[in-house]
């Protein structure tokens, strides 16, 4: 099974930078990438069913309403900690991608 990185088989097209291009924003690039982890821990604590209203002596309509804002909460709690290691991944990528077009 090919483990080739998503992010370094995405190329922008050729001539799309020059060779003057702006420098890297490292806290930028850092800063995208922990969202992207955090988008990411969000979905997958949805499928964990984390934050869905229990069955019997819920809290209604509203518990419903804001059970989404909770996950994105607990993930970005998750994701200040360390999450997965997915948004280093991510960063260190962005960086290659960065490396290569230039």
């Amino acid at each position: 099974m090919d483990q080739t990185p998503i992010l370094s088989t995405l190329r922008p097209p050729s001539g799309a930078l020059s060779a003057n291009a702006a420098p890297v924003d490292h806290a930028k690039l850092r800063e995208t990438a922990k969202e992207l982890e955090t988008v990411f821990l969000s979905e997958m604590l949805k499928h964990a069913r984390t934050g869905a209203p229990r069955e019997s002596f819920g809290g209604g309509q509203g518990e419903a309403q804001f059970a989404s804002m909770l996950r994105m909460e607990y993930a970005r709690s998750l994701a200040a900690r360390g999450g997965i290691g997915l948004a280093e991944q991510i960063y260190q990528d962005l960086l290659e991608q960065h490396r290569t077009t230039k």
